[in-house]
């Protein structure tokens, strides 16, 4: 890129941010022509319930009729809308949009017959198959309040979603299936619905050759035989503040929180993104290769693509191990895929298994215009060898389940502007995002602080709670009278680019200096055995806390401990300095991690300080909280009795 096209760019990066935050009404109302309505908004904004901020109020429209039905309506129903692959169950296929409008219809048809109507809840617990969009579209059509709860999810999790959802219908399927293994899922569904004090009248079943579902009479039906004796339901019209869904994050109370997201605001949000942020459009692939139980599925495998008649590819799978490193590069290959959006744990563990980027190199990636990475801070190393293997621009991107679509990105469909490694680029139009010190007080360029998004928050993030305003205020609202806490720590550069270190939480105090785990894992990752690293902050008598890292070598590397230790604690005295106090390090085999790809660092923490924890129901791997206690305990922590100060240590 040039100087002048980056000027020029960056300039309309601003204009664009400049004209959404002083001229909301107009901005969102153009955005909102990309969709079609049943009756158009009397308000852009309504303000009248502030801090409950409402858009597009008494508009109406239905988000599965923008999604799929338009589309057919248009005479593109022969285009694919859904790609499949699963190389888990060796199964490949691709669904029209006219066939999808078929299946949606007909499964909606089934809802409304059991009585299902609009503003009742549907529980989703279902594995990556098409089926699992069929249902959340289906809901969509007529109006049900989905809640998708990630397939394999602990019956005790699952319960406490299904009491605080108080569904009329589950919708499952007999299993998953993970690299492992087949995962069932009916017994663990079973075991919820008896925890559970609210009792479900019908639960929806899809077998799968894979695992046989033991049916409960009355309440259990099997989906083929349902809808095969379904009659049709066609889309109802439906207040864009009406609620799409429900997605619960986990809560430090351990009582999940349910973010609720709007029909309106949602639709006008993700169709204006997959332009402008991803620079899509229809008849074009896009490739989300996260899950439908997370936010990244709703918003970007199921909803932003089918909203502007792209096609979407579903895939059943991990980055490496099915079979190998390659699978990735395989698939783009094969479906053309445009823009491809994955996790930087994803590309983190290709790289470990293949760091020469052999697999890559063996594929044509001619069709690829850029690869988008979120879900966890972004570290250079990880964009550096991504970009030099792909030989695409790789644009880290950074949003929250409570945002729903991208809080800062690079607008790769309209004004792309110069990649700065560690940086997800500059604030997305909509967003006014500020840096706060804890006395409430803007700070300048590239000092730290807490990231918050002055009010109102734009179109498609979280309405509230549901059914709990009150916890929604002093979650997001409290800390800072009239901005959104996003509970990260970070700072703006001086051409206005956003920098995300770490959870406000991570922020280490050593003796009295504020620092960043994030600082510390960029550092670590610049070695060249390292393929991921963790830090967290540990208790010490002497500093308060100090950090302590591990570190995940890349596969075939062969060192000794000591100099590795050695070597790593000297990269961290260079660049960060010797205030960093860090002399604690070890290596892993495996870093605990969500299923998305989050590192478990609070349960970390609080196996080092001896704190009783409950591991997440999202945890990927048990044996991996196994190693890293053994790893603990090595350096004087977790299960040793005599804790000395981190000076001490050789």
């Amino acid at each position: 890129m040039t100087e002048m096209t980056q000027a020029s760019n960056l300039a309309l990066h601003r204009q664009l941010l400049r004209q959404s935050l002083e001229d909301k009404q107009g901005f969102w109302y153009q955005a909102a022509g990309l969709l079609d309505w049943s009756r158009p908004a009397d308000r852009v904004l309504d303000d009248s319930q502030a801090p409950f901020y409402r858009w597009f109020s008494g508009g109406e429209l239905n988000t599965c009729y923008n999604a799929v039905d338009r589309h057919v309506l248009a005479g593109r129903g022969e285009q694919t809308a859904i790609a499949y692959v699963s190389p888990l169950a060796g199964k490949e296929y691709s669904i029209s949009y006219r066939e999808l409008l078929a299946e949606v219809r007909r499964l909606a048809g089934y809802m409304r017959s059991i009585g299902v109507t609009k503003g009742d809840r549907v529980i989703i617990y279902m594995p990556m198959v098409p089926e699992t969009a069929f249902a959340m579209l289906a809901c969509a059509r007529i109006g049900a309040v989905h809640s998708v709860v990630f397939g394999g999810f602990a019956a005790s999790e699952l319960a406490t979603r299904i009491e605080d959802a108080k569904p009329k219908l589950v919708l499952s399927a007999s299993c998953g299936i993970e690299p492992a293994g087949v995962v069932p899922y009916k017994p663990l569904l079973d075991a919820a619905l008896d925890l559970s004090r609210h009792k479900v009248p019908h639960c929806l079943i899809l077998g799968r050759s894979q695992y046989q579902a033991e049916l409960v009479p009355g309440r259990d039906q099997d989906w083929q035989q349902a809808l095969a004796g379904a009659g049709d339901a066609e889309c109802v019209a439906l207040a864009a503040t009406d609620p799409l869904y429900i997605l619960y994050t986990s809560g430090t109370t351990g009582q999940p929180k349910g973010v609720v997201r709007d029909n309106g605001g949602h639709a006008v949000a993700l169709a204006w993104s997959m332009s402008n942020i991803y620079d899509i459009g229809a008849g074009e692939v896009f490739w989300a290769a996260s899950d439908v139980g997370w936010v990244v599925g709703h918003s970007y495998i199921v909803y932003g693509p089918l909203l502007v008649g792209a096609t979407t590819l579903m895939y059943e799978g991990k980055p490496v191990g099915t079979p190998d490193p390659g699978a990735f590069w395989r698939t783009i290959e094969k479906y053309r895929v445009k823009s491809f959006f994955t996790a930087p744990t994803a590309i983190r563990a290709i790289k470990r298994e293949d760091p020469q980027g052999l697999y890559a190199a063996g594929h044509d990636l001619a069709c690829l215009g850029a690869v988008f990475l979120a879900g966890e801070r972004c570290d250079p190393d990880t964009l550096s060898w991504a970009t030099q293997t792909l030989d695409k621009p790789v644009i880290d991107h950074w949003w929250q389940t409570e945002t729903g679509w991208p809080v800062a990105a690079n607008l790769m469909g309209v004004a792309p502007v110069a990649i700065k490694p560690g940086s997800p680029a500059l604030p997305v139009p909509g967003y006014r995002v500020e840096v706060l010190n804890e006395q409430g007080e803007a700070v300048g360029a590239n000092v730290p602080g807490n990231l918050v998004i002055k009010l109102p928050l734009p179109p498609g993030t979280l309405c509230t709670l549901w059914q709990n305003d009150r916890r929604y205020t002093d979650s997001y609202l409290s800390m800072y009278p009239g901005y959104y806490l996003t509970g990260d720590a970070g700072y703006l550069d001086e051409e206005g680019y956003l920098y995300v270190m770490s959870r406000i939480d991570d922020i280490i105090n050593v003796a009295g200096h504020r620092l960043s785990t994030g600082r510390f894992e960029e550092v670590l990752c610049q070695h060249p055995d390292v393929a991921e690293a963790a830090v967290i902050g540990v208790e010490d008598k002497l500093k308060g806390q100090v950090p302590l890292g591990l570190v995940v070598l890349k596969s075939g590397v062969q060192t000794r401990d000591e100099i590795l230790y050695q070597e790593l604690i000297a990269l961290v005295r260079q660049q960060i300095g010797p205030v960093a106090s860090f002399r604690l390090v070890s290596a892993v085999q495996k870093l605990p991690k969500t299923r998305s790809g989050k590192i478990l660092r609070g349960t970390m923490r609080k196996i080092a300080d001896n704190q009783d924890y409950t591991p997440p129901a999202t945890l990927e791997d048990p044996l991996s909280l196994a190693l890293v206690r053994a790893a603990l305990t090595r350096l004087g922590y977790a299960d040793a009795l005599v804790r000395a100060s981190a000076e001490q240590l050789p």
